[in-house]
């Protein structure tokens, strides 16, 4: 009896346990199914989504007329499988030509276990067509007892790839790349965020690897990258491209710069370096050419420099385009010997003619005739030692030290170009800003950006201030047309039918490595017409070895370049005067000498 009441005392704990577990699972289940079902239903959902990137196209960089300089093209990478691919060796031999690639290479690529391997990368989609014609032309004859032997396991994945169409046009400007697609160096860098895309993506429900048939999609479409038209005009920055490689290669000089300018907008018309690179193909790029010299070299300018003293003595009225001074070959200052480029008796120039003949001594005394801090501060109203915001990557602001830093020798070395250092961007500035009636306006190669709409926005960060008077200006120009004359130092710069003024340089070079001068920079920086300036032009050469005075081998250049700018964009020719001013104390005495007029624009 007791052992019964034992046992029935078992069977109603044991049912009450059963009826617990049970009310336990019950709360599970209703917690599962009720209060958190959404959770796991998106955390299934979750596991079972894969998510495919829609690749977006960078935006366009094109010249001022729309002219691509560089493009996104659509290409194919093709990935495989592994685990699909049942004979290696002969499938290899089977697509390897297809894919213009060695039997080896892609034999790599498809054996193993991964069921991702990439074969070929950034193909074009002729290619990819070409594979999936020739498998299935190979697959569809197989019969049923070689159905194991078909070609499976190829994939696409569609992408883009940056092409340059003008090649090495224009390339230290442009820039390139990097293979992740994001800039690396020129524009593509400095506006990698403005002309970068946005990737949409491809959403679905997928199952042992593949999509299930039938599942929800989600698709957000990929935006292209803003598009950026360039100041550029192609056809001169191919005249400047060919006239400036010729004569690095013909002068011996490491490199050379050709930029020109609308000094009225600040917009670079042409940008041209040489040496250049293809941005098509910079795997063996050096970083040398990565560089864009005309930002980022700086150089002491010599004697185009010395428009800036001039400016000073005239804007200051310490001197006039007819000041007689006593230029002898050499000088003495702060205990140093200033030499002119040859040696020449004394002469009696004006100051006119001090600028045509480019005398280091007469230059001298014309910056005497103002103070230390009234020369240093046009030098910094005409931008040297700042950035020139033309918003070139890695621009620099050039070096001019404070008054407070100079020696004896300093202002003497400034005064005629030395002692200083700039940028082919600022040197250019400078004469665009004396063109341009005293207004300085920042260069820039942006003219707009548009939307892939067509919505196009023009530039509008351009800053602009007043460094001399239109007086001034108007006389300076003047001065400048003797330089171009028979008698001036770059008569190879003269244009029949216009009037060219503009400077020549030759400074000697500065060595960082060594610490010392070694080699020359031979410039000439000029414009035309001169009574209306249209277009400047700045030609710079470093160390060339054959020849090294700035108007025998920069003048030239320029002339190529500036005759090609004026008659392409139909510049009427305003005939070629006599020369304007007078140069020398005799032809202050001589009415031979005619005073030419200057249209103010």
């Amino acid at each position: 009896m007791g052992n019964l009441l034992i046992s029935k005392s078992r069977i109603k704990i044991l049912i009450i346990l059963i009826f617990g577990l049970f009310i336990l699972l019950s709360c599970q289940l209703f917690r599962v199914q009720v209060v958190e079902a959404s959770n796991y239903q998106a955390k299934a959902a979750s596991e079972m989504k894969s998510t495919r990137l829609i690749p977006a196209p960078r935006g366009e960089i094109t010249d001022v007329n729309g002219i691509a300089l560089a493009r996104s093209v659509s290409a194919v990478s093709i990935v495989v499988d592994q685990t699909q691919i049942t004979d290696p060796d002969k499938v290899a031999s089977f697509v390897a030509p297809i894919l213009g690639l060695p039997i080896s290479e892609v034999r790599n690529s498809i054996t193993g276990s991964r069921k991702y391997s990439m074969v070929l990368k950034n193909g074009t989609p002729a290619v990819w067509d070409r594979l999936t014609q020739a498998i299935y032309d190979y697959n569809k004859v197989l019969d049923n007892k070689n159905f194991d032997k078909r070609i499976i396991g190829f994939f696409p994945e569609r992408t883009y790839i940056r092409d340059y169409p003008s090649g090495e046009l224009i390339s230290s400007l442009i820039g390139f790349v990097r293979a992740d697609g994001i800039g690396a160096t020129g524009l593509e860098s400095s506006m990698n965020s403005i002309i970068t895309g946005t990737d949409g993506k491809y959403s679905y429900a997928s199952g042992f690897g593949a999509e299930i048939p039938g599942s929800q999609r989600e698709i957000i479409a990929a935006k292209a990258g803003t598009n950026v038209r360039l100041t550029i005009n192609r056809d001169v920055q191919w005249v400047a491209a060919q006239a400036i490689a010729d004569e690095v290669k013909s002068s011996g000089a490491s490199s050379g710069t050709v930029i020109v300018m609308d000094p009225k907008t600040g917009e670079i018309i042409a940008h041209a370096t040489a040496p250049s690179f293809d941005p098509n193909n910079t795997k063996n790029l050096t970083l040398d050419l990565m560089r864009n010299p005309s930002v980022q070299d700086v150089y002491e300018p010599g004697s185009t420099g010395k428009v800036m003293t001039m400016a000073a003595a005239l804007e200051e009225k310490t001197i006039t385009p007819t000041t007689v001074f006593t230029v002898p070959d050499k000088i003495r200052r702060g205990g140093s010997t200033f030499h002119d480029h040859d040696n020449h008796s004394t002469e009696q120039l004006t100051a006119s003619g001090i600028l045509a003949v480019s005398s280091n001594t007469g230059t001298i005394q014309v910056g005497e005739t103002v103070s230390n801090d009234t020369l240093y501060s046009y030098l910094r109203k005409f931008g040297i030692g700042s950035k020139t915001n033309s918003g070139l990557p890695g621009e620099s602001a050039g070096l001019l030290r404070p008054v407070s830093n100079w020696s004896g020798t300093t202002a003497p070395t400034v005064a005629f170009g030395q002692g200083y250092s700039l940028t082919a961007m600022q040197a250019t500035s400078v004469f665009a800003t004396i063109a341009n009636n005293g207004i300085r306006v920042s260069p820039t190669v942006i003219a707009g950006t548009s939307d892939s709409a067509g919505h196009f926005t023009p530039n509008t960060t351009r800053t602009t201030s007043r460094v001399i008077s239109e007086d001034t200006a108007v006389k300076l120009r003047l001065m400048l047309e003797s330089v171009v004359s028979a008698r001036g130092t770059a008569p190879s710069a003269a244009i029949p039918g216009y009037r060219v003024a503009g400077k020549t340089g030759t400074a000697s070079r500065y060595d960082q490595a060594t610490g010392r001068y070694s080699g020359y920079t031979a410039s000439f920086i000029g414009f035309a017409p001169a009574d209306a300036p249209r277009y400047v032009i700045s030609v710079t050469l470093q160390t060339p070895h054959n020849g090294h005075f700035g108007g025998v081998l920069c003048g030239p250049v320029f002339k190529k370049v500036m005759t090609f700018v004026l008659q392409s964009e139909h510049v009427p020719p305003t005939g070629t005067t006599v020369l304007p001013v007078a140069l020398t104390q005799a032809d202050l005495s001589h009415p031979r000498v005619t005073q030419a007029s200057v249209k103010k624009q």
